[in-house]
């Protein structure tokens, strides 16, 4: 069999090219996987699917089995043909030396050169293409003619038999320079989006490369602070420990010193009480009377005083040492450095307002749009798709699809409320649109004394003992965490939900009775708050 013919028998109907990925339905003709699908995917809401060329019918959608033979076919085809430039597509009637051809007739299927084509027939039924090899590819696969039209129903190119005889009559029909246009305009308007789309997230990588050199500027010297200030601490807590070393090794050694001294003393005592025992012994009172040094025999009560007093400090004191202040000093060095916050980029929710455009009509927003309070009067705000219908609910005109941010909720003028998070998507009417009541929302409530964690109407009871009239609600997107924490001393971490975001998220409040008001995190406490260890 010839290159042209192989090729030709290796070609898709649908897309006229080399099948790529080629699966086989049950009648035996065979497509490239994503020219069917999307062939079968257009036949799907008219009752019934069909083969685009021999168009047998199937009352269900058609399983699509691979043919593994046919793709190594194509795979050894492919790779046996020579490279583009050494095959030349050349002139049918140019025998003696080949010349490049310019156009195909498909009518007489032929080559044609420069000087061929200018004295061929120019009917209106002689169709002129780009050169090729595979005219046959131009062709219908049922009827053999030439293709000239394409059906948009189904979404494939046919020839006048398919119109006429194939069962398409009623089908809209386009000439394949009109259908080719449209595509192509298409394409074009895809590719306008693209390149939108490209620049910018080409003007997205300026931007973080110039705040990556800033940072980098501001990294260098803070480095260099870092490291100075580092390296004078090392030094400072050696010098500390050496002084503490050489006090505790010392203490022993004054100890030793005063046992020294002690023992010189009672050699000087046993010395001075047998010159005093001999003077008793001696019979001569003449002798006894005029010794000289009787005076310094008796004078003992001065430095028996000192030696007592360096006694008792010795064995109460450790020497001087004070062990349990330097320990102390040191835990809580230790301690500070333990809860040394590196996470500088945790940003505050400053500008956090709630959003009157979604308060259901029981709800009275105040002025700041801070403080949301549960009405008798019906507000009378219009019905709109943001506004929430069922509950006295109201959310965030801010939300968050990126960093760590966190405010906190005054709850104490309300013992009925639910504070937290929710997706933008949330139902506004029904039950169900409750936060925490559905799987877009995450909150944290109370009702009465109880007090517990909601998520998609499971909830998590949480002992009595909310002790603060405050609550934190902290959410690190990245990390994929909604936290809350009981605004006690200390702090109380109560519940982390850990998900998968897939949309911004805003703030909401429920509102039983009473009002509960929200406001940013002070900005001397904006660091990651503690956890449960």
């Amino acid at each position: 069999m010839a290159s042209g013919d192989l090729r030709a028998e290796l070609e898709c109907s649908v897309c006229l090219n080399i099948y790529t990925d080629p699966v086989m339905l049950r009648c035996g003709h065979n497509f490239c996987r994503v020219c069917i699908d999307r062939v079968l995917d257009t036949q799907g809401g008219s009752g019934g699917y069909s083969c685009p060329e021999c168009r047998e019918k199937f009352p269900d959608r058609p399983a699509l089995h691979r043919n593994i033979t046919l793709r190594n076919i194509v795979e050894n085809f492919l790779s046996a043909q020579p490279d583009q430039e050494e095959s030349g597509v050349f002139c049918t009637y140019c025998v003696d030396s080949p010349v490049p051809a310019v156009r195909s007739c498909l009518l007489c299927e032929v080559l044609l050169c420069d000087k061929h084509l200018k004295v061929h027939k120019k009917s209106p039924e002689h169709i002129l293409c780009d050169p090729t090899l595979s005219m046959e590819s131009r062709k219908c696969s049922v009827h053999k003619k030439i293709l000239e039209y394409y059906c948009t129903e189904d979404d494939t190119c046919i020839c006048m038999s398919c119109f006429m005889i194939g069962g398409r009559k009623g089908h809209k029909m386009e000439s394949l320079d009109e259908a080719s246009e449209k595509k192509k305009e298409t394409l074009r308007n895809v590719l306008q989006k693209l390149l939108t789309e490209r620049e910018e997230t080409e003007e997205r990588v300026r931007s973080l490369q110039e705040h990556r050199r800033k940072v980098e500027e501001e990294a260098a010297g803070d480095t260099e602070r870092v490291t100075v200030l580092f390296r004078d601490l090392r030094r400072r807590l050696e010098d500390l420990e050496k002084r503490v070393l050489r006090e505790i090794s010392g203490r022993a050694e004054r100890i030793s010193i005063s046992i020294r001294d002690l023992e010189i003393k009672k050699e000087e005592l046993s010395r001075k009480m047998r010159h005093i025992e001999e003077l008793c012994n001696m019979t001569d009172p003449l002798t006894v009377l005029q010794e000289s040094d009787t005076g310094d025999l008796c004078d003992t009560e001065d430095g028996d005083n000192e030696d007592r007093e360096r006694h008792e400090k010795l064995l109460h004191d450790g020497g001087g040492l004070d062990v349990a202040g330097i320990s102390h000093t040191l835990h809580t060095l230790s301690d500070i450095i333990t809860e040394v916050n590196v996470d500088f980029y945790i940003q505050r929710a400053a500008d956090i307002l709630l959003d009157v455009n979604t308060a259901g009509n029981k709800l009275h927003i105040s002025d700041d749009r801070k403080t949301a309070s549960k009405s008798d009067k019906y507000q009378k705000r219009p019905k709109t798709p943001e506004r929430f219908q069922y509950y006295s609910q109201v959310i965030s005109s801010r939300s968050f699809s990126s960093g760590r941010h966190y405010w906190d909720v005054d709850v104490g003028g309300s013992d009925k409320w639910i504070v937290g998070m929710c997706y933008p998507s949330i139902d506004r009417e029904g039950w169900w649109s409750g936060i925490g009541k559905n799987n877009k929302s995450w909150g944290l409530y109370r009702a009465d004394n109880h007090f517990g964690l909601i998520h998609d109407g499971d909830e998590v009871p949480l002992p009595p003992n909310i002790s603060s009239n405050r609550v934190r609600i902290y959410l690190d997107y990245e990390a994929r965490q909604i936290s809350f924490y009981d605004l006690c001393d200390p702090i109380r971490h109560l519940r982390t939900f850990t998900t998968t975001f897939t949309e911004p998220l805003h703030a909401g409040i429920w509102v039983a009775r009473g009002c509960i008001k929200m406001w940013a995190g002070e900005s001397g406490d904006v660091r990651t708050p503690p956890r449960d260890r």
